[in-house]
């Protein structure tokens, strides 16, 4: 087993990565829950079918009372409707604030089970076990937990810290491609912002076989990277930004496509390229080295290097993005690939970058 501590003082947890670990979840979540009686279990209509009964007999097996909720699948149950399903879901269970919720699933299970294990009772433990990609390298780690209003993403949530991250690699092996790539536009994202010698592995290793063959490695590899940035910026105020690299652009894509057309990923993937050149055509990258690799690595795991926007949707998501200050943004461009530098620019200076590309 491949364990990182993330030291946040009292709200300091482990991030445990083992394949075959979700039959231990039980185990390892009684010393970090020494109290709880009841786990309220959230998942989805896809992870539910296949992990379900082994993370019920492992919780109960380790002597706690298991809750089950099953949400459908997919973006759409990131909304107030559900938040307030799974809040009377866990009183009509008698949670306590001794009590603990579980995330089993992807990025949209651990966000809106997070969010409501931040808000029910005032705020009860909560466990990640992520069963994605995308969910193991990066929404499990950090406390974010959110649900999406009709005016964007995430934009009513919290940071809530995890008791413990569970990651079982085995459980990527039921992904479908396009959920695998969809994980990989973020793996891709640390190599750019944080790791040139990583970006250049993924680079050399640019298939799912090969990247399931080093898997522990790709998970230890992103986990430390963000590991590290969440230490130094909890609450998103200063380095931590630069986890956003591609998603202010991103975010307009998804948001293009209501959230069904292009997957987080696919649109990540899309917005980094659209960053590195404008960071490159602002002169804020020292060369364009890295661009083109990063657009035929971006190509070889069958992600968009381009999506195709309504200047209207722009101009609304850069409005919405939450890095914004004011009438300012921190874009993240890279200075040079594996190196991250937020430059803080007015929104019609952004604006009118984009407009050449997307412009009316």
């Amino acid at each position: 087993m491949k364990t990182l501590s993330v030291n946040l003082g009292s709200r300091s947890y482990d991030i445990h990565i083992a394949k075959g670990l979700l039959d231990g979840a039980g185990e390892a979540i009684r010393p970090v829950c020494p109290k709880a009686r009841k786990l309220f279990v959230v998942t989805d209509s896809n992870v539910g079918p296949l992990y379900y009964n082994r993370g019920k007999a492992s919780l109960e097996g380790a002597g706690f009372q298991f809750f089950g909720h099953i949400i459908p699948a997919g973006e759409g149950s990131k909304c107030v409707e559900r938040l307030s399903g799974l809040w009377e879901a866990m009183a009509e269970a008698g949670l306590t604030r001794t009590d603990a919720v579980v995330a089993l699933g992807g990025g949209v299970v651990g966000d809106l089970a997070g969010f409501a294990a931040a808000t029910i009772l005032r705020g009860v433990d909560f466990i990640q076990i992520p069963t994605t990609l995308l969910a193991q390298v990066d929404s499990s780690v950090g406390g974010k937990v959110a649900i999406d209003l009709q005016h964007g993403k995430n934009l009513a949530g919290a940071f809530w810290q995890p008791r413990a991250v569970l990651m079982d690699p085995d459980t990527l092996a039921t992904l479908d491609d396009k959920t695998f790539s969809d994980g990989m536009a973020e793996v891709v994202k640390y190599g750019c912002i944080a790791d040139r010698e990583f970006f250049d592995f993924l680079c050399a290793h640019p298939s799912r076989a090969e990247i399931m063959a080093n898997i522990e490695h790709v998970l230890y590899t992103c986990c430390e990277i963000k590991r590290s940035v969440v230490e130094e910026d909890e609450r998103d105020t200063g380095k931590r930004m630069i986890l956003n690299f591609g998603h202010t652009v991103g975010h307009a894509f998804e948001l293009a496509g209501n959230y069904e057309t292009w997957t987080h990923g696919q649109a990540v993937a899309a917005g980094m390229c659209v960053a590195l050149q404008l960071g490159f055509g602002l002169g804020v990258m020292e060369s364009d080295d890295g661009i083109q690799a990063l657009m035929e690595l971006l190509k070889a795991l069958e992600l968009p290097t381009h999506i195709d926007c309504d200047w209207e949707t722009m101009v609304k998501a850069v409005g919405l993005d939450k890095k914004n200050e004011g009438k300012d943004i921190t874009m993240i461009f890279l200075k040079k690939m594996g190196e991250a530098l937020p430059t803080k620019m007015s929104k019609e200076a952004v604006l009118q970058n984009l407009e050449a590309i997307y412009g009316r």
